[in-house]
């Protein structure tokens, strides 16, 4: 039998992951859906002379992003009109998420708005995601249609439902048996799967968390909760629990490595140390928390503790290079320290810290063995670049604009900045139409 047929890409710079110093003048081999070898392009093309070949001057070749918390459905509340702005975190969710967007929210609304994420995130370099999904009345089979469009666009898609008690018992059954569905029907091989999640121990009873907790471990996935986004939490834990947030979910068994918990704005110091002692993941989302006045997470301090954590859009901007320069930015400011979330710490959270904290293994670098994700972007900066100095320069003055290419376990999915069999203007229009429904109905 002859030698597998590869891939070589030959960029002007490789990155391979976050932490090992960018290589001039190297690439890498593809070979199905795995990186082969990485190396200088001379030597690869001296190895492999039968591979085809992706000559790409000008570019930088490196990890695609892992967006590890996103709700896609959230762009069809962009420029929705509102009479007044919340007042705070509480009423966001009372007065406007919840009766305004979340609750109104059916299949063709969710169609169009992940239609046109994928294609979003694609051209700005996303190849993994976790979309959170919270929409009642789209129950059951809002999953399973999700996961039609993202095999789709072929993104590696990890496909959650919300499920919540505040819209009753049955709803809140309903949405854990949405979760188990999508586990379900995502076999070996599948770029898709799923993951149990439920919303907050203040929409959510002690007996439901403890459920999906016991079907996360049955089904052997982890558990999702958005976790002190605000201050409400907090409070609320402990005026009805007599506990705050974490050690409550300690109380119930649930904290631990099996445990995913996005935010985690405002944590006391007793949670602080039970997200590291248990072994909790988080995910950190810095512009959205602006946005929603949450506040900022103390993610250098969870960082320096050896806590896993990625970054996410949470829907609000999804090009990661933005959300990566929020976080390099937002925690300098916070602790006036220009010296903390240097650039290295920020890419790996995009990249392979973020693949972990989703529990994918061999994801987020570029190395033998690896899934073949990754993304070319322009390597043309106003000034020069070198080994010490591109990382930064990525952080600082790149965004999905520069983007030129990506691919997804060893396919192209977006070639000469135009996503593979996607048509932009027609996803824009189906999106203007259900966003137009959503805001009148």
């Amino acid at each position: 039998m002859g030698a597998e047929q590869g891939l070589l890409i030959q960029p002007d710079w490789l990155v391979t992951d976050a932490r090992t110093p960018p290589r001039p003048g190297w690439g890498v081999r593809v070979v199905a859906d795995l990186i082969d070898a990485v190396g200088p392009n001379s030597d690869l093309a001296g190895a492999h002379p039968s591979d085809d070949v992706v000559a790409a001057p000008g570019r930088i070749l490196m990890p695609g992003f892992v967006n590890s918390h996103v709700h896609m459905y959230g762009v069809l509340a962009h420029g929705i009109p509102t009479e007044s702005a919340p007042a705070g975190f509480w009423p966001f969710l009372e007065d406007f998420w919840w009766p305004q967007v979340e609750d109104r929210l059916d299949h063709e609304m969710i169609r169009a708005a992940a239609d046109w994420v994928c294609t979003e995130m694609l051209l700005s370099g996303t190849t993994t995601f976790l979309d959170i999904l919270e929409a009642p009345a789209t129950l059951p089979d809002a999953l399973l249609m999700e996961k039609e469009i993202v095999d789709e666009h072929g993104l590696r898609g990890i496909l959650s439902f919300e499920a919540t008690e505040r819209s009753g018992p049955e709803i809140g059954q309903r949405g854990l048996q949405e979760n188990l569905s999508m586990i379900d029907a995502c076999g070996d091989g599948d770029l898709t799967s799923g993951m149990m999640c439920t919303h907050t121990t203040f929409t959510c009873s002690d007996d439901f968390i403890r459920q999906a907790y016991e079907l996360a471990a049955a089904n052997d996935v982890l558990l999702h909760a958005h976790c002190n986004e605000g201050v409400h939490e907090g409070s609320w834990c402990l005026e009805h629990n007599g506990r705050r947030t974490v050690e409550h979910y300690d109380h119930l068994g649930v904290a631990g490595p099996r445990f995913l918990a996005s935010q985690c704005v405002h944590l006391s110091p007793d949670e602080f140390n039970l997200v590291v002692d248990r072994g909790i993941r988080c995910t950190h989302m810095p512009l959205a928390n602006c946005e929603v006045g949450g506040g900022i997470a103390p993610v250098p301090e969870l960082l320096e503790a050896g806590v896993t954590v990625g970054l996410g859009s949470d829907g609000y901007v999804n090009d990661i290079y933005e959300v990566m320069r929020g976080a390099f930015l937002i925690h300098k400011a916070r602790l006036q320290d220009p010296g903390v979330m240097p650039a290295p710490e920020v890419l790996a959270m995009a990249t392979e810290t973020g693949a972990r904290a989703l529990g994918l293994d061999m994801v987020g670098r570029l190395e033998p063995g690896w899934s073949a994700d990754l993304q070319l972007i322009d390597a043309a900066f106003p000034t020069p670049v070198n080994e010490g100095n591109l990382i930064g320069q990525i952080i600082l003055s790149r965004s999905g604009h520069h983007v030129d290419s990506v691919m997804v376990a060893g396919s192209w999915r977006v070639r000469n900045k135009e996503v593979i069999g996607s048509d932009p203007e027609r996803q824009s229009a189906r999106l203007h139409e259900q966003a137009t429904r959503l805001w009148g109905s």
